[in-house]
């Protein structure tokens, strides 16, 4: 028989919340993860922690092994086919540093195509190049096209894109080297010997192994846990400095998330998770392994703000230091810790010794139970692999993160979306696909001509600059900021190289070429952490070529020369950017703040599904992930150009991001504890279905103000139904799954609090949603029955005066008037015509001496609150009390409501009135 709030679940016993619904593994997988995941710590950590999966290692060795092994084919080839030797070097080492940059498939099928494809296109103009080089005017205008069409086929995948890279790298080395067309044969078999070559290499010394990286992202994430609970176990040591362990904590915590985020996206690639379903129960132990710890950290922040004593002190460190240093594979040796922890609190509970000891009960009590759940969710982690399903009706992975050079996307779907929106009608249905290439081939035809009066054998470095601005950046902030890190990049590699050219000298080949492969080689290794780190090394390698041809004093101005065509492609391609189709970097970081705000829908939506029928196959974490990822998009656009110092800018982009911040967090907490088989009562889930409309309501109007820029609608907060909802559950059986719905009902509360600020800063005016017709708790809906019978009462034609604790008699049944008179009370009961008073007292009964506990209302003579407040230990206080009749309401647990009449009188100055009640 269904309680008024739950049914029983279809499914016993009740499973912790980090196997969910979907089942457990019953194995012990003690055995089953590997031991460089789930080991104890090692010195080299920290680099999987700044890097994880080692993408940007493996980029530098994969440029390493590429470009040596390119450079050496091409060498060998020019010997063999007596070429000049800095040709063959150019057109193989083309291959290995083409193969480096623009290949990174994790598949030796769709590896080898793409290597083997480079030869034809890049050699054909070759041949193109050495027929047109007596034509300048041709040339340099092949080259603006060829820059528009590269931009053109990136739109049509990535052998596409490859496809424009080469034809615009082949007629840039054709135009430098100067190759004769009856070279282009030997070129063709230098190119494709050394792309034979590259390909060999990387197969054997850089297989792509997609489960391994993400292995070694789990890795990662292991290691900015244990530094989650080194930082908790600094904070709750009285002797250390816990600000700085906090923010530690936060730090740890903020790269944790971006590890876990990378972890989902990788699970969307090919060969990573050949069973989707087992992908999916990867993503939901991770997501709740992330959570517990969050969790954890939350609780010890609290804890660092009180004074615990001793015992229960010794107990968190002892359980956090297991947390840390326990190998994944014995993560079931948290739970004695947890028990521990759990002990001493209850310890504390039954004897406590001061009131501090005993507010660090309920987060002790939290971390205990915290290691519990992550106990269960990483014993359950890197098993999955392993082994099968329970049963047919799993939900199958689906990606909600996208990845860019191995970390959370930023703008680019943002951008996608603006500029789709804005062209579905007629000739604009083709501004997609050819803006990029009107930027690319404008910004190049006014480049080429500046560059060309500058040095006309250099005038391509302008085009390189174009190019460079235009891939990757979707913003004029990203532009600007990508434009900086070029200027400085360039500096710095300039006097690094200038330093090695005069350290090494001209004539040692092989330490020339070792300096230049090193400088690529850390450049493609630095390149995903910042952009200037990549121009560093590249400037440093082509300062060395530079020196093969160009004097020691000539440097300075070659480098300068450089400096300038750079800057002068980079700055006309950001105006032809603005100018051309323009979408303002606004528009764009409103567009990621609505897609914040539909997978926050999204979310609800599956909640929805997921309370109504516990059949459904929802994916209820994998809608909070895709809540993170859209907040990423947010945070790298609301990022500023220059991080001015506190005080000389505007707070309101930081204040709103931190707002949908916070919202992510509940996000994510609601979907852990909302995941559970649970059948709702009719009238309850009736009060749920009020939510999520009122709540989507909400954000469908928050969406049309972002979308318009005019707040028209308002956004009603869910509060009072949520409260209602959550008074429904009081006769609730207690359990687990109940207790799992109260914390749900409480996220979804904050959430809903979270996302009204957030509102409120785009300017939408936030209500609080009157409730259903019969809102509140039970004991709201007895007090609302008291103000409608004496909405008909008149009011008495003569003050009575009451003294303040003139309460001795028997209490009356029936609401009785009183009235606060001045000569009683002690105070003047006067107002001012605008003004409004301060009411308090006392609230007592004869079972509670000391005071009862409750709620004070004052409701007007229209039936409309003017104030309220909560009456503790026996004690009210309300203010704003304005001047006529009123309707004093107290509602106690133990108690009816009781209603007295009180008046203020006009005129005179507003003092505080004393009104006592006795219930």
């Amino acid at each position: 028989m269904s309680s008024p709030g739950t049914a029983p679940s279809k499914t016993a016993p009740e499973l912790p919340s980090s196997a969910g619904r979907h089942g457990a593994l019953a194995s012990p997988p003690g055995s089953l993860v590997p031991h460089r995941v789930g080991g104890r710590r090692r010195r080299w950590d920290w680099v999987l922690a700044a890097d994880p999966g080692l993408g940007q290692l493996q980029a530098g060795w994969r440029t390493l092994v590429a470009m040596v092994t390119s450079l050496a084919a091409g060498y060998a080839m020019a010997r063999a086919l007596d070429v000049p030797a800095m040709i063959g070097m150019m057109v193989g080492g083309m291959m290995g540093l083409m193969s480096a940059f623009a290949v990174a498939e994790n598949t030796w099928q769709r590896l080898s195509r793409a290597i083997l494809w480079m030869p034809f296109p890049y050699t054909g103009v070759l041949w193109l190049a050495g027929e047109l080089h007596d034509d300048r005017g041709l040339e340099m205008t092949l080259m603006v096209v060829a820059l528009a069409l590269t931009f053109f086929l990136a739109r049509f995948g990535q052998l596409a894109l490859l496809t424009g890279m080469m034809l615009f790298n082949g007629l840039m080395v054709g135009m430098m080297a100067g190759i004769p067309p009856s070279m282009a044969g030997k070129a063709f078999a230098i190119a494709l010997v050394s792309a034979v070559a590259v390909l060999l290499t990387r197969l054997l010394l850089c297989y792509p192994m997609p489960r391994e990286d993400l292995l070694r992202t789990q890795r990662a994430f292991v290691v900015e846990a244990r530094r989650v609970a080194d930082a908790a176990v600094e904070a709750l040591d009285p002797d250390a400095d816990q600000e700085r362990a906090v923010r530690r904590m936060g730090r740890a915590l903020h790269h944790l998330n971006i590890t876990t985020v990378t972890i989902d996206g990788r699970l969307a690639q090919p060969e990573v998770a050949a069973d989707p379903v087992v992908a999916e129960l990867l993503h939901r132990h991770l997501f709740d392994a992330e959570l517990a710890l969050r969790g954890i950290g939350r609780a010890v922040q609290d804890l660092a703000r009180l004074d615990v004593p001793p015992h229960l002190r010794e107990a968190l460190a002892v359980g956090l230091v297991i947390a840390r240093d326990t190998p994944i594979g014995s993560a079931q040796g948290l739970r004695p810790a947890a028990e521990h922890i759990r002990l001493e609190a209850d310890r504390l509970r039954r004897d406590p010794g001061d009131d501090a000891g005993v507010r660090a009960v309920e987060p002790a009590h939290r971390v205990a139970r915290l290691l519990d759940s992550l106990a269960g969710s990483l014993s359950r982690w890197l098993a999955l692999g392993r082994h099968s399903t329970e049963s047919s009706d799993q939900v199958p992975f689906r990606p909600t993160v996208a990845l860019e050079r191995n970390r959370p996307a930023g703008s680019a779907a943002a951008t996608q979306r603006v500029l789709a929106a804005r062209t579905e009608k007629s000739w604009r249905r083709a501004v997609p696909y050819v803006r990029a290439p009107l930027h690319a081939g404008i910004a190049a035809a006014i480049v080429c001509p500046l560059t060309d009066a500058i040095d006309p054998q250099r005038f391509y470095w302008g085009l390189v600059g174009v190019m460079i601005t235009l891939f990757g950046t979707n913003t004029t902030h990203e532009r600007l900021r990508k434009f900086g890190h070029r200027m400085a990049g360039t500096a710095v590699g300039a006097v690094l190289g200038i330093a090695l050219l005069h350290l090494l000298g001209r004539d040692h080949v092989h330490a020339t070429l070792v300096v230049i492969v090193a400088g690529l080689t850390l450049g493609a290794w630095g390149m995903q952490r910042a952009y200037a780190l990549w121009v560093v090394g590249l400037v440093a390698a082509l300062v060395q070529l530079y020196g093969l041809t160009t004097p020691y004093d000539g440097m300075d101005h070659l480098l300068g020369e450089r400096l300038l065509d750079n800057g002068l492609g980079i700055l006309v391609a950001t105006a032809c950017a603005a100018l051309i189709f323009p979408l303002s970097s606004r528009r764009i970081t409103r567009e990621a703040e609505r897609g914040y705000v539909s997978a926050v829908d999204d979310l609800l939506t599956e909640l929805a599904r997921r309370w109504s029928d516990p059949e459904a196959p929802v994916r209820l974490r994998g809608a909070a992930r895709a809540v993170d990822s859209a907040l990423y998009e947010v945070v790298s656009l609301a990022r500023p150009l220059v991080r001015m110092p506190r005080g000389l800018r505007g707070h309101d982009a930081d204040h709103r991001t931190a707002l949908l911040g916070t919202a992510a967090g509940h996000a994510r907490a609601l979907a852990a504890a909302a995941d559970v088989d649970i059948d709702l009562a009719p009238r309850v889930a009736g009060l749920f279905a009020s939510v999520t409309s009122v709540f989507s309501g909400s954000l469908r109007a928050l969406d049309r103000a972002l979308t318009t820029g005019e707040p028209e609608d308002a956004y009603l907060r869910v509060d009072a139904l949520v409260r209602e909802m959550a008074a429904e559950l009081e006769t609730a059986p207690p359990g687990p799954r109940l207790s799992r719905l109260r914390t749900a009902l409480a996220e979804l509360a904050a959430l809903d609090e979270a996302l009204a600020g957030y509102a409120e800063r785009c300017g939408l005016a936030v209500r609080e949603h009157p409730g259903g017709a019969t809102a509140g708790s039970p004991m709201e809906r007895r007090t609302r029955a008291l103000v409608e019978q004496w909405a008909v009462r008149p009011a008495p034609a003569a003050p009575v005066a009451r003294p303040p604790g003139a309460g001795g008699r028997a209490p009356s049944t029936a609401p009785r008037p009183a009235v606060a008179d001045p000569a009683a009370s002690g105070g003047t009961c006067r107002a001012g015509a605008t003004g409004g008073i301060t009411v308090s007292g006392a609230v007592r009964c004869s079972a509670h001496p000391a005071g009862c506990s409750g709620w004070v209302t004052v409701i007007d003579a229209r039936g409309k609150r003017v104030a309220a407040g909560p009456v503790r230990s026996g004690r009210y206080r309300v203010g704003g009390v304005g001047p006529g009749s009123h309707t004093l309401i107290v509602s106690a647990a133990d108690h009816a409501p009781r209603a007295e009449f009180l008046h203020v009188a006009r005129g005179g100055d507003a003092e505080p009135v004393g009104h006592d009640i006795r219930l």
